[in-house]
């Protein structure tokens, strides 16, 4: 059995602050994305939604929050949490469901209606809570976990915070075009180093805010695709949804300690790097098939290691390729040419929906100004908490 299915429709909700129910904006979504696709929502089999903890019930129940908000038409029902990497997750069980045959026409939908700041931790006292932890332990706030990267690669690679502004610089040049984008200016790297300090060695301009926002897509068969008339659509081809492997030996929060390697030895690949390689090998392809990425850009230093991750370059080559303009929009591989997180902002479950949107729109070649010519294959890659993360191949 071919492992691929067919997206139909995206659609999305623009990023900001709007002030409405996360409901709200994932109905429009999903509208955007049943229009897109041609498609009633009587037609639909199942929901998948992607869960926010943000919504109250509702929110922890996202599936049936959706399914309701379109109105009950007899629809199974998913909701999926796995933090930042809950919509690709989403993503991954209705094309799961689709491949077991239990259902042809899946509509997936993430939207959030975030706070104003950074992330904190629910409410109450939980001493066994590694996230509770970090932040009434350590005061490790989302900023000081991006600034404490940023610091290792500087050690470790001689990264700059020259190099982490042309990240922000080349987004926001992205992001310019998108009109589903929270930040739609060019800034310069004076810009961002004239912005104050948030966590050493990071400033305001390399760090992601938080958004409202939301995304939808409407996959199906590969049957009932050619039932349409759609003969060539794009299709998610891999999900990778692995966990780490023993022993861990980079600090990532929630947790504040690290494995012991004395027993085991390291594996020689990162938990990130994994996450993109199993999806590469699901989907029969490497790094240099690839016309374009979507990466989790929560700061400017972290999409430098994604690129490694990715395979684009040796580990501490992700500077080079940014400083040479290869991930820019018209380089060799353009990474976030949606303007990612620096130009839209964190609606935690929507947001990586909203790549493959992106990656759909860029395949279909309808990307307008920050169309990557010729596009065929693409990728997204996120992390959650917890060793969640997702990464998803879409290909034509």
């Amino acid at each position: 059995m071919s492992g691929d299915v067919a997206v139909l429709g995206a659609g999305m909700h623009p990023w900001g602050k709007w002030g409405r129910g996360f409901v709200t904006y994932g109905r429009i979504a999903a509208r955007a994305a049943l229009d897109d696709a041609g498609l009633g929502w009587p037609e639909v089999g199942s929901v998948v939604g992607a869960a926010t903890v943000r919504g109250g019930y509702p929110g922890y129940v996202a599936g049936s929050a959706f399914a309701r908000g379109l109105g009950w038409q007899g629809a199974r029902v998913a909701s999926v949490y796995a933090a930042c990497a809950s919509g690709a997750q989403a993503v991954g069980t209705a094309r799961a469901q689709i491949l077991a045959g239990l259902a042809e026409v899946v509509l997936v939908v993430g939207a959030d209606a975030a706070p104003k700041g950074f992330f904190a931790p629910a409410g109450g006292e939980r001493p066994d809570d590694p996230d509770w932890l970090r932040f009434r332990v350590l005061g490790a706030t989302n900023p000081a976990y991006f600034g404490l990267y940023a610091r290792r690669r500087m050690a470790l690679y001689g990264d700059t915070t020259e190099d982490f502004a042309l990240v922000k610089v080349k987004n926001a040049a992205a992001g310019a075009f998108n009109e589903n984008a929270r930040y739609r200016k060019p800034v310069t790297a004076g810009e961002v180093a004239a912005s104050a300090v948030v966590a050493d060695p990071l400033r305001l301009l390399d760090i992601c805010a938080t958004s409202d926002g939301a995304a939808a897509l409407v996959l199906c068969s590969m049957e009932f695709a050619r039932r349409r008339g759609v003969r060539d659509p794009v299709r998610v081809r891999a999900v990778s949804t692995v966990t780490p492997t023993f022993p861990r030996t980079v600090l990532d929060l929630p947790d504040i300690g690290t494995d012991s390697a004395v027993a085991v030895a390291p594996s020689p690949r990162s938990f990130r790097a994994s996450i993109v390689a199993a999806a590469y090998e699901e989907a029969g392809i490497g790094p240099e098939d690839l016309s374009l990425a979507e990466v989790y850009d929560l700061s400017t230093a972290m999409e430098l290691e994604w690129y490694e991750d990715l395979g684009l370059c040796a580990p501490g080559g992700g500077a080079r390729l940014v400083r040479d303009g290869t991930t820019a929009l018209g380089g060799r591989v353009p990474v976030n040419a949606s303007g990612g997180l620096a130009s839209f902002g964190e609606a935690v479950p929507a947001q990586a929906i909203a790549q493959v949107c992106e990656v759909t729109w860029q395949l279909r070649g309808r990307s307008g100004e920050r169309q990557v010519p010729g596009a065929r294959v693409g990728v997204t890659a996120n992390q959650g908490l917890f060793g969640h993360g997702a990464a998803v191949v879409v290909v034509r």
